[in-house]
Parts: structure tokens; sequence; C-alpha cells
């Protein structure tokens, strides 16, 4: 089995609501988020992907479809982060993503994890996993999902 790995980026805002510092004022992050799959290497002779475990830019595509371009200028909030919901639902047209987890790094890291497991290994058939999800909220600050 190889690894291989995807960066992407996007921004965002959120609030950890009962955060005991900075962090629960309204603020945003560029995150950058890593998808690492592992799997065998492609052998179609002739085909574009030969010698890979998958196309990056492939991966590219089912990360843009599927989450960052949900995520991407958007504000994440805790359904149950009343005060900021409303404020959020008097602005027209704002992309809110509501969270049924507080949006701290570690729970977006869960989340992508288990928003784009489905979509790498329902359309390649070739022991492809999506090993581990890596979410940056600063360049010192980030989160990890690993599946075992």
């Amino acid at each position: 089995m190889i690894s291989i790995t995807r960066k992407l980026e996007f921004d965002a805002g959120h609030r950890i609501p009962n955060h005991k510092g900075e962090c629960k004022n309204i603020h945003g992050h560029r995150y950058l988020l890593e998808i690492t799959l592992e799997g065998d290497l492609s052998e179609y002779r002739d085909k574009s992907d030969d010698g890979m475990v998958m196309d990056f830019s492939d991966i590219k595509k089912i990360a843009i479809k599927n989450l960052v371009s949900i995520w991407d200028h958007s504000f994440f909030s805790f359904y149950k982060d009343k005060q900021i919901l409303d404020f959020l639902n008097s602005l027209p047209n704002h992309k809110t993503v509501v969270l049924d987890k507080i949006p701290t790094v570690e729970n977006l890291a869960l989340i992508a994890y288990n928003t784009l497991f489905p979509f790498y290994n329902k359309i390649y058939n070739k022991n492809l996993v999506l090993k581990k999800i890596c979410i940056y909220e600063t360049p010192n600050c980030w989160a990890e999902y690993t599946c075992n």
C-alpha cells in the first residue's frame, strides 16, 4: 500500500461559544485541509491513472464538490448557538454551515472525514481507503482524524 496526500485551502469563520479565551469571539481562518488516501497502485495500462493510487485532480474534484465548496467562505455555527444563528439568519443569503458539534478544528476534522469517506470508497474499488484527514486552523494548530 502507498499513501498519497492532497492539500486544499478554504476560508471560513466560526466561534467557540463557551471558550474561556478569545475564540469565543467571531473570527475566521485560512484552513488547510490535507486528505490522505492509502491504496494499491493502478495497473490499468493506457489509462490516465496508471501507476497511481488515485489521480490528484480526482481527489481535488471529489473534495471540492462534497466539502470545500460548501465550507469555503462560510460561517460554521453550532446548532445550539442561538445568538449567532439569529444574527446570521438576519443577513440576506448568508452562507452558514450549521453543525451538530461545536466548530472546533477537532470536530471539523471528524466531520470532514465522515463526509468524504463514502465518496472516495464508493467511486474507486482498488483497496482505496481514506486514511487521514488533517485540518490546519493556523500554521501552528491542527487536528487529525486517522482511520485505524
